[in-house]
């Protein structure tokens, strides 16, 4: 009590748990023997607590709730606040919160406090509240009850002689019987195979023959039916209709030996554009693009993991709008896509929020996809950086990117965005990719209680000027924290320096028996290096340390040489990977089943 896990100011949408004080644990109790018809009101005292201690043991918690709604009121003065007691006491029930704290001016801040139905059992109308959120915010329920399992496991664990202190947690996952017919009829986790109708398939030959032309550059339409398989007249018609509506253009004719000349076709750079906001814990960085992936405009702002939450949803906002501003007439207004923002994992796709960034504890749990699009009346779509940059590498490398690969992020940390069987690969909840525990289990390297360490040497900027010190290296950088101390150490390895060097090839095999693993599970032969601290100083060292390893010692090394190249997009990877994924999600072939279409934005 006094103490809850989650900061009231982004537990949006979510309900809070208290653990309860050996005197006020409900009776209702669901194990063998109880009166589940018991309702609240009813709380014996334990018959070995005296009576006083009990007295005094309320009342500590009843000060710990009304300070802990106090808090609540004042994080969400605009809110009307409701607690609901699921027991009752000899008291008027839950205290109000403390009426001596300032609130902002023209808000009340109060809170209303209320007990259950007296038909009712604590556990009734728990399920009943459980029912009514789980269909009020299907997108964030299965998270926010793991949370409160996990929080009342925990709870009990610390309690584990005291049966006043036992845990028992029903819950039923209304979300899950969403997909439970289907999968009684034997399809993967649920999903329903769906027909296609004739729009989706004209969708998807449109979108086949853009990816096409994208990959080639410029191509006639000959080339387009032979390589995609689609008759004549079908590109045809689908290349006069993409004309008219200013996505393809022509170039000039070419000479046949026989017959009509022909003319080639490529896409129109100005026909759409898109923003990236790339979301980093010391710079934020906008990047305006066209369709055929130049930049038109780029604008970056410093900020601090520590900035108040609503403060920095303003800043990443403004700089979005500043950098659209900026970009003017560049943008038509029916040929903007949309937003795409890339920010640091794990991130919970499906309700927008930022679960527990590295180094931006002040931002975890914050549901940052919402509060953006109350700034902009436009899509906005919300990727793990590290996903987001191997979309853009896929999208602006063209045919050089037309295969299956692995893209290694280097930044606050080293991630993984999966390029498999022709479509970015998320996993089931959109943070596949997590590369840091790879590395520690090739390292063999785990904590006291057997979960993988959270390697040093995955947090480049920090770890390759601490081992480079170690190594001999005079401090190189006094200002400027840990990016620009890295950057000194960079230029000092590529200078020479042998301490310097040593600590980027340490941290280069670390990466490279993470990406080891990555080879020997997924069976690709290309892995693209690239994010802010994949820089020109230290790619050689990167390049050359991660390419032996993943060449002398995969299972099947007789069978396939590894590629490792570095990224085709420059430091501000994510950024305009951000704004790709609105391409790839717009244009890249996928037939839209019911699935897909929840997913993606539309096309046209």
């Amino acid at each position: 009590p006094g103490e809850p896990h989650r900061d009231p100011a982004h537990a949006v949408g979510t309900t809070g748990a208290f653990g309860a004080d050996p005197g006020q644990v409900p009776a209702d109790s669901s194990g063998p023997g109880s009166d589940s018809r018991r309702v609240a009101g009813t709380r014996p005292a334990p018959p070995d607590v005296d009576s006083r201690a009990r007295s005094a043991d309320v009342g500590a918690s009843d000060r710990a709730l009304a300070g802990y709604l106090a808090q609540a009121s004042r994080r969400h003065p605009d809110l009307a606040l409701h607690a609901v007691t699921l027991w009752d006491d000899a008291s008027d029930g839950a205290p109000a919160p403390a009426t001596d704290t300032p609130q902002p001016p023209g808000t009340t801040g109060t809170v209303t406090c209320h007990h259950i139905p007296a038909r009712s059992t604590w556990r009734t109308f728990l399920r009943a509240m459980i029912a009514l959120d789980s269909t009020s915010h299907p997108e964030s329920s299965r998270r926010v009850y793991l949370d409160l399992a996990a929080e009342l496991e925990r709870y009990a664990a610390g309690h584990p002689d005291d049966p006043q202190h036992t845990v028992r947690w029903l819950r039923e996952n209304v979300a899950g019987h969403l997909g439970a017919e289907s999968a009684k009829d034997g399809s993967a986790r649920g999903h329903t195979w769906s027909g296609v109708n004739q729009i989706d398939l004209g969708s998807f030959n449109e979108c086949v023959v853009i990816e096409t032309v994208r990959l080639s550059g410029t191509i006639t339409r000959g080339e387009i039916a032979h390589r995609t398989g689609l008759t004549q007249q079908s590109v045809s018609r689908i290349a006069r209709s993409l004309l008219d509506r200013g996505i393809l253009i022509e170039d000039a004719q070419l000479r046949a030996t026989s017959g009509k000349p022909r003319t080639p076709v490529r896409l129109r750079g100005a026909a759409a554009h898109a923003l990236g906001i790339h979301i980093d814990p010391e710079l934020l960085t906008a990047v305006v693009i066209d369709l055929d992936g130049a930049i038109v405009c780029t604008r970056t702002r410093s900020v601090s993991a520590d900035t108040d939450p609503a403060e920095f949803v303003e800043r990443v906002a403004a700089l979005g709008r500043e950098t659209l501003a900026e970009a003017g007439g560049a943008v038509r207004p029916d040929g903007f896509l949309g937003i795409g923002v890339a920010v640091p994992g794990p991130v919970d796709i499906a309700s927008g929020t930022v679960l527990g960034p590295p180094l931006m504890s002040a931002w975890g749990d914050l549901p940052l996809l919402y509060l953006l699009k109350d700034h902009f009346p436009c899509p906005v779509i919300m990727e793990k950086d590290s996903t987001a940059a191997a979309a853009g590498e896929r999208w602006i490398g063209r045919d050089r990117r037309a295969r299956d690969f692995a893209y290694l992020y280097l930044g606050t940390g080293v991630g993984t965005g999966l390029y498999l069987n022709g479509d970015i690969y998320r996993g089931v909840s959109a943070n596949a990719g997590e590369f840091g525990q790879l590395c520690a289990i090739a390292l063999g390297r785990v904590d006291k209680d057997g979960r993988p360490e959270i390697l040093p040497e995955c947090n480049p900027p920090v770890s390759v000027p601490g081992l480079a010190a170690r190594g001999g290296l005079r401090p190189v950088a006094t200002t400027g924290g840990s990016t620009a101390a890295y950057l000194a150490v960079g230029r000092a390895a590529a200078a020479g320096d042998r301490a310097a060097a040593g600590a980027v090839r340490e941290v280069a095999q670390a990466v490279g028996r993470g990406a080891l693993g990555l080879i020997d599970l997924l069976d690709i032969d290309l892995i693209v290096l690239g994010g802010p601290f994949f820089t020109d100083d230290v790619a050689d060292f990167y390049l050359a340390e991660i390419a032996r390893t993943v060449n002398e010692f995969p299972t099947a090394r007789r069978l396939r040489r590894v590629e490792v190249e570095p990224s085709v997009l420059s430091a501000g990877a994510a950024a305009v990977g951000a704004a790709s994924t609105i391409f790839h999600a717009t244009f890249t072939p996928r037939l839209r089943g019911r699935e897909t279409r929840a997913r993606h934005l539309p096309t046209g």
